[in-house]
């Protein structure tokens, strides 16, 4: 019986000791330069349609259900979807637009998980071009947390980051 409970103990102080180390936050962006002008790259990033365009996930799949409420390129719209294992479900609210600068929103994934994330998409003068980093952020909750010690978000959504920003570059410079 004695045995059982150091068994126990041992398990919960495993626990605790993993949730006390593990990361709280994330944080992953990815940047690239789009030779156009600031203010043509900014005009076509606000529109959540536009997105489809040249969003990785898009390609994943193709046939997802999709559907976009209030009134794109302003805040409030959302873009809901609803696709296979590879893209789950959920939507994006466009939350604040600084013109000229930064678009803000909130993902909220539905599935495989549910989990709520900061999104961003800032642009800026790159010498002839614009620099444009599209990113998001937001807290890993425990249980979730403990995972985060053996999955790295960076890596596990980086190179679709990558992926899309070669499409949205090869879009707006064709």
């Amino acid at each position: 019986m004695m045995t059982l409970i150091y068994i126990l103990a041992g398990i919960v102080a495993l626990v605790i000791l993993l949730a006390i180390i593990a990361p709280k936050n994330y944080n992953v962006s990815r940047s690239t330069v789009v030779n156009k002008d600031k203010a043509t790259v900014f005009e076509y990033l606000k529109y959540l349609e536009k997105q489809r365009e040249w969003s990785p996930w898009q390609k994943k799949d193709p046939n997802m259900e999709q559907k976009l409420t209030g009134t794109d390129g302003t805040v409030g719209a959302v873009s809901y979807w609803n696709g296979n294992k590879d893209v789950g479900e959920g939507e994006q609210e466009i939350k604040k637009i600084v013109e000229g600068e930064t678009i803000e929103g909130e993902l909220r994934f539905y599935k495989p998980w549910k989990s709520t994330s900061d999104c961003y998409l800032n642009v800026e003068d790159a010498g002839g071009g614009t620099k444009v980093t599209w990113g998001f952020s937001g807290k890993n909750k425990f249980p979730v947390s403990i995972m985060m010690l053996f999955m790295n978000m960076d890596k596990a959504v980086g190179k679709d980051f990558e992926e899309g920003l070669a499409s949205l570059k090869q879009n707006l410079e064709s």
